[in-house]
């Protein structure tokens, strides 16, 4: 794999001061996030979990910067995000940020290699595309077409073009949710290997409990508040995890 992130410690990969997010006004109002404090160390593995409606897919789409909160404070490496303006943003998702989602978002009429290429070349300093599909064993399936392809293959195409462009942190979305347990587990463990070797911080959020047997910390969400933040001790490998 490629050689491992240097990791500065001086600030936590992200903070929160009362993150609130507000939907619609009155009555009507959903509030889906309610003062949210908290803090994520660099380089770890975290789970967000907790049902749907929850908020976790809100704070997600914050601290990714693809959505901005109604009130408080949100901070990446000790940058303020929730100061940064639209343009500051996008540079701050194309520099720092891959993102992993549930439907995997390929390009049907491309083939592997050719949808991660749609990452590297924008990307500052990216790594090859057939070293992001190795890096996530699909080394030998680079000139097949999404729907050649299994959907636990196309989610490790997604995560390589993801990582292509050497993501200080990966949001990934119950990237798990539409898969069976075998090929679950495969996608598990190609996020742990990041995490692991390259040093990117990984976010997963997820409803799955079992996932966060596997994370160094796991975040509780219930109506759009923190309920309690645990931290293992002992954590599972993905072929541990019960299904």
């Amino acid at each position: 794999m490629a050689g491992q992130r240097d990791i500065s410690r001086e600030h936590p990969a992200f903070r929160t001061e009362g993150l609130t997010k507000t939907y619609g006004s009155g009555g009507a109002a959903v509030h889906a996030l309610r003062g949210v404090d908290l803090e994520i160390p660099t380089g770890e593995m975290v789970v967000l979990l907790g049902p749907s409606g929850s908020g976790k897919s809100t704070l997600l789409n914050i601290l990714g910067g693809l959505d901005r909160p109604s009130s408080g404070r949100a901070w990446f490496e000790g940058q303020q995000l929730t100061s940064m303006n639209d343009t500051q943003l996008t540079r701050y998702r194309r520099d720092h940020v891959g993102f992993v989602f549930q439907f995997y978002n390929l390009m049907p009429s491309l083939n592997a290699l050719e949808n991660v290429e749609l990452v590297t070349e924008i990307a500052s300093d990216p790594m090859t595309a057939a070293e992001a599909l190795d890096i996530v064993g699909l080394k030998d399936r680079q000139t097949h077409f999404p729907s050649e392809m299994s959907g636990g293959e196309q989610q490790r195409v997604a995560i390589a073009r993801a990582i292509a462009k050497r993501p200080t942190v990966l949001f990934c979305d119950e990237p798990t949710g539409a898969l069976d347990s075998t090929t679950g587990r495969a996608v598990l463990r190609v996020l742990r290997d990041v995490n692991e070797n390259l040093g990117t911080t990984v976010l997963i959020v997820t409803h799955a409990a079992a996932t966060a047997d596997m994370a160094h910390r796991v975040i509780h969400f219930a109506d759009g508040a923190i309920r309690e933040t645990v931290v293992n001790k002992t954590r599972l490998s993905p072929e541990e995890i019960a299904w």
